[in-house]
């Protein structure tokens, strides 16, 4: 067996080699290894009066990010009709 290099991977070829290898657990290592690796970003305090509010906001800002990403992506869907 060939040896992965999960190093030559984009993170969204990482992220779909371990969800399809479920078994290999190097490769699970590797993608979290490249994720704690980023610099987080700080929404807020726990002593911020604007706490709620900033949490809520930077969710749906992630949320429209995944739904326009998800949207550019061609939908292919197969009605009875079209099955043979």
């Amino acid at each position: 067996m060939s040896q992965v290099n999960y190093n030559e991977m984009s993170d969204p070829e990482l992220k779909q080699y371990f969800l399809k290898h479920r078994e290999d657990h190097a490769a699970f290592q590797a993608y979290l290894d490249r994720i704690n690796q980023r610099p987080r970003r700080i929404i807020a305090s726990l002593s911020d009066p604007d706490f709620d509010e900033k949490v809520q906001a930077a969710i749906r800002q992630k949320l429209e990010a995944a739904r326009s990403s998800s949207d550019q992506q061609p939908n292919i869907t197969l009605d009875a009709t079209d099955q043979g």
